[in-house]
């Protein structure tokens, strides 16, 4: 067995968890920053590192005690390295570290969207690639192809904005706050979808993203219609960007032979794009994982759960690695 402790601080939460054999959660504490970070509509970088160094003590130390086990009963120690806010990695990489150096257990760096794409291993555990995964979330929307444990090609990205930038950017002018995703999911289900035929970006163009111009069409609607109810511009939206979605992975699937569609991130909490998926998944031949909305969110047990693989496979990760901002996730196809 291999016990893992991760941790998460790419962005605004604050998470650390204990995975056994990167498939059991024992444990997983998460501490929102999104409060404070409300009032700014956005996470600010410099406010979320200092809120990172005053939990991370204290959220590591629940994930122990509620999974009951010791610093000297894990195998490894692992945290994300990148991509995210430099300020806010560096917390969690110096964390883990000084564990890994305290206790003599090997550290291992984690990629941040490989992390989302394993959440689906940890809430259907018999899952094995290969299968086509959905990454969707406030700073990235993603189309992966994982064609085996650490075999990735990625099919598709945004050109400009992600879908849940576009979420928060169209929250915000609609006055419906931070964050913006929940926020138009809760109002959307007063509203009707069908309302405004909002464009779909992209959607017979490959397999990229662009929601830019989704929320520059938003902005346009409401001046020239102020009179228009906010709920019929929410589900419309929504309903938008759904649409692109969804057909993007559902071609993805088709397109390279694989029948089994994942989700991921932020925005795969949204319940349009789940139910939409849900229903694809009834009347096709695709089989879809939709991991919990916990799980869907930045969290430590994903984190973990790579780590198991990635240190059976790769071994441990150099003390002296770095953080890395701008990461990729390495394209490692199988033979």
């Amino acid at each position: 067995m291999t016990r893992v402790l991760g941790i998460e601080t790419s962005c605004d939460e604050t998470a650390a968890a204990v995975v056994d054999d990167g498939r059991v959660v024992r444990s997983s504490v998460v501490a929102s920053q999104a409060d404070l970070h409300a009032r700014f509509g956005g996470v600010v970088p410099e406010v979320a590192s200092r809120a990172h160094v005053e939990l991370i003590d204290d959220v590591i130390e629940e994930a122990l005690v509620e999974a009951g086990v010791a610093l000297h009963e894990l195998d490894a120690v692992a945290a994300v390295h990148g991509p995210g806010l430099a300020g806010a990695l560096l917390v969690g990489v110096s964390a883990a570290k000084a564990i890994a150096l305290a206790t003599g257990r090997p550290y291992v760096g984690v990629h941040h969207h490989e992390a989302h794409v394993y959440a689906a291993l940890l809430e259907e555990p018999g899952l094995e690639p290969p299968f086509v995964t959905l990454v969707v979330s406030g700073g990235h929307t993603l189309l992966i192809a994982m064609d085996d444990h650490g075999a990735y090609r990625v099919l598709g990205q945004t050109v400009d904005d992600a879908a849940g930038e576009a979420f928060d950017k169209v929250a915000r002018f609609l006055g419906l706050g931070y964050p913006g995703g929940p926020a138009i999911d809760r109002v959307a289900i007063e509203g009707d979808p069908k309302a405004i035929p909002f464009p779909r970006p992209m959607l017979d163009d490959g397999y990229d993203f662009s929601f830019s111009g989704l929320k520059t069409a938003v902005v346009h609607y409401v001046r020239k219609h102020p009179e228009v109810a906010t709920a019929d511009v929410a589900a419309s939206f929504q309903a938008a960007v759904v649409d692109v979605l969804a057909e993007k992975l559902q071609a993805a699937a088709r397109d390279n032979g694989m029948r089994t569609v994942v989700l991921g991130g932020g925005v795969a909490a949204n319940s349009a794009l789940r139910n939409r998926m849900l229903e694809a998944a009834a009347v096709g031949d695709l089989e879809v994982v939709l991991p919990s909305r916990a799980l869907c969110t930045d969290n430590a047990a994903m984190v973990a759960a790579v780590a198991a693989f990635r240190l059976a496979a790769d071994g441990p990760t150099p003390l002296d690695a770095g953080v890395a901002p701008n990461l990729r996730l390495a394209e490692r196809p199988s033979a």
